[in-house]
């Protein structure tokens, strides 16, 4: 029998302005009907990230007073490589201090203006006095402590360019990459807070846990809902008339995940990678994350 009843995968956009279609927020919610059939609930567009943070809010909440348990993935990267909580001198559960103090930094406003450049320059100053590590932007200026290209490579006394995950899926882009193809740090900068507040929506806190910072690397079963990093391009995306690719991964996604499911395979998932040793198990739960579906190997 599934663990979920539905499972909600969402492609996130750091558009600055209201966006919908191509390169926009896109998310879907598939679940099983009482035949035990795999059925679409919804394909929607919202945007800007504060209509998608609303209407995810609702869907999850009215799923949460109908008693069901839902899987939340979403497209960006959870944490920062080992270390970088530290130097910005956090200590003790450091995930939560990074996600509540990019939380304050971000203003990410309901038409999509942001401050996602600043917050990284100002980072930038804080872990290094310098341009290094996040880099990447697509203002016309340019910044002194945040380079459009030509940033230094990491040295080993630095923090790592990739957390242990991106080590292994080598597709995958470094979390400091803010801008260009295939970047996901401006997701990650606009997302967790948006995350974070989900997690906290008086709707839901009772009943929501973040994958593996709140549960551990298992699955949680007393959790109505699961919100866990997750990246699209494991499976193929569906082909959807009309519609742009980001539409279609979401859907390929989360149907990846309710079949593993239906034939108890997704739950090993949550254990990530079985060769982590104790101190990279570590670094997964407190400030790395995971994305759930990588479990060894480089590819």
């Amino acid at each position: 029998m599934p663990l979920f009843d539905s499972y909600i995968t969402v492609d996130w956009s750091v558009a600055n302005t209201p966006n919908t279609g191509r390169d926009s927020i896109w998310f879907t919610e598939l679940s099983w009907d009482k035949r035990g059939r795999l059925a679409r609930r919804c394909l929607n567009n919202p945007a800007t990230r504060a209509e998608a943070t609303q209407l995810l809010g609702d869907r999850l909440a009215k799923r949460v007073d109908e008693g069901k348990r839902v899987l939340v993935g979403f497209d960006f990267p959870f944490g920062y490589p080992r270390g970088t909580a530290g130097r910005l001198g956090h200590d003790g559960l450091q995930w939560q201090q990074m996600w509540s103090e990019i939380s304050d930094l971000i203003d990410d406003r309901p038409d999509n203006r942001n401050n996602r450049f600043n917050v990284a320059e100002g980072l930038n100053d804080r872990l290094y006095g310098e341009a290094f590590p996040f880099w990447g932007h697509t203002g016309q200026d340019e910044r002194a402590g945040l380079k459009k290209r030509g940033r230094r490579p990491h040295g080993p006394d630095d923090l790592s360019e990739r957390r242990l995950v991106e080590i292994r899926i080598r597709k995958t882009q470094p979390v400091w990459k803010l801008a260009y193809t295939g970047s996901v740090g401006s997701q990650a900068l606009t997302g967790i807070p948006r995350v974070r507040a989900l997690r906290h929506d008086p709707r839901l806190a009772s009943s929501t846990r973040i994958w593996p910072f709140e549960t551990g690397l298992r699955h949680d079963p007393k959790a109505q809902v699961i919100l866990a990093e997750a990246y699209p391009s494991l499976v193929e995306p569906d082909i959807l008339d009309g519609k742009p690719k980001d539409a279609g991964q979401v859907t390929a996604l989360a149907r990846h995940y309710a079949r593993l499911d239906e034939g108890d395979a997704l739950e090993p998932l949550f254990a990530a990678d079985p060769d982590l040793n104790e101190s990279e198990m570590t670094m997964v739960t407190m400030e790395e994350a995971w994305i759930l579906g990588v479990t060894g190997g480089t590819a």
